[in-house]
């Protein structure tokens, strides 16, 4: 036990033990009480998509393999095509540098590498994405997939749906205790029982882009394809609360 004096007085404070700490949670529960849980789920359209883009050189007479257009002229290309589009060049960067091996006869003619670079693109629709693409030499994009979805505003959401999950279950304990002509008291505990982020991982070919884009701006959204599914944030909350 530990003593303090403060003018002239004395405190004396002591550590809670565990066995009367249990104690005093087994009388708060001894208290009429109810306990119960709620749910709440929310869906919103994704507003950040970064899509996987992939450049590769080639040559423009590929069966003599002359005329190469190198990969920095491809960059060049999708770079001002993203600041055309008004995106910040932040939206743009690099994820990964490879090569692969071009040849017309392994047996006539030896292989050539040609190098090829990956990007990570962040937009807010893939309609934007369809716009910067058609600026790029088409035979220098090996591929445009969607990587993974998201929305800005993903923490807002998130507080919200916990406190709509708080709120169900308060309603809930109200009226189940209004059934026994009661009324609801003070909260006694409140506990966040478990999390549920669906975060759809669409993908598809750059051949689907423009077709992506068309649905998403004619503002339609069809259940068979996975490229509009939704964000989904679910809360389950779990509160007791005190019976008059």
């Amino acid at each position: 036990m530990k003593k303090y004096f403060l003018l002239g007085a004395l405190i004396t404070s002591s550590l809670i033990t565990p066995s009367f700490a249990q104690v005093k949670t087994e009388q708060l529960y001894q208290v009429p009480n109810i306990e119960v849980a709620g749910f709440a789920e929310m869906e919103v359209i994704p507003d950040e998509i970064y899509f996987n883009i992939s450049l590769r050189e080639f040559f423009q007479d590929e069966k003599n393999q002359k005329d190469k257009v190198n990969i920095s002229t491809l960059e060049k290309e999708l770079i001002k095509a993203v600041a055309d589009a008004g995106l910040p060049k932040e939206a743009l960067s690099i994820s990964g540098v490879g090569g692969y091996q071009n040849y017309v006869d392994k047996k006539k003619k030896p292989a050539t590498f040609l190098e090829a670079k990956q990007y990570e693109l962040k937009v807010s629709s893939a309609e934007k994405l369809d716009g910067i693409l058609s600026k790029v030499e088409s035979r220098g994009v090996q591929y445009a997939n969607v990587a993974r979805v998201d929305h800005s505003k993903r923490e807002e959401f998130k507080k919200q749906v916990k406190i709509d999950a708080l709120k169900a279950a308060k309603v809930k304990a109200e009226y189940l205790v209004a059934a026994l002509d009661q009324k609801l008291g003070k909260v006694i505990e409140i506990k966040e029982l478990d999390e549920n982020l669906y975060f759809p991982q669409p993908v598809f070919a750059k051949a689907n882009v423009r077709a992506f884009a068309a649905a998403e701006a004619a503002d339609t959204v069809q259940d068979s394809d996975v490229q509009y599914q939704k964000i989904k944030i679910s809360y389950r909350m779990q509160a007791a609360f005190e019976i008059k």
